[in-house]
């Protein structure tokens, strides 16, 4: 994955811009998309994401200092990092956005776990038409998975192509 790429997901993560990725904010991420799906802090789901974002933050802090740097995370990310712990992050969230059980996110459960890891509304319309590539109105778990994956590691991806350039965009695990 190019630089760009990384320094724009990078830049998602670190939600207050001072350069550093905290663990607070990482881990927001999952109580962001739990009260958007209207999802209770005591749901066994809930448990499932924070753990695994748990793991992505631990592999991202190289140093181990509660902080990760842009050269910390630029060192983890690609395929590796994707599928070692970021492809269990993810999974948990869309599982969360999932309300119904079904292994598939209508428009309005995509939309609001897109809003709710920091992408705008507008994109995640365009990105859902996008993955919803038969039409049915769902977009399944493997799909999704597999366009955040595409952009981690190549820096482009039909989902993120979708967004309007500039925008915040796919958000990872």
């Amino acid at each position: 994955m190019s630089d760009e790429a990384k320094r724009r997901i990078f830049a998602m993560l670190d939600a207050d811009g001072d350069g550093v990725i905290t663990h607070d904010e990482y881990l927001a991420r999952v109580d962001r998309a739990a009260t958007a799906c209207g999802r209770d802090a005591r749901d066994p789901l809930v448990a499932v994401a924070r753990a695994a974002h748990e793991e992505v933050f631990r592999q991202m802090d190289g140093d181990g200092d509660g902080g990760v740097t842009f050269a910390e995370y630029r060192d983890w990310a690609g395929h590796d990092a994707f599928e070692d712990s970021c492809r269990p992050a993810l999974g948990s969230l869309f599982d969360l956005a999932d309300l119904d059980g079904d292994g598939r996110l209508d428009a309005g459960e995509f939309t609001r776990l897109r809003a709710a890891t920091g992408n705008s509304a507008d994109g995640a319309a365009a990105a859902f038409a996008v993955l919803d590539s038969d039409g049915d109105g769902a977009v399944d778990r493997a799909d999704y998975l597999a366009a955040i994956h595409d952009f981690l590691t190549t820096g482009s991806s039909p989902m993120a192509d979708a967004y309007r350039p500039g925008e915040r965009e796919l958000s990872p695990g």
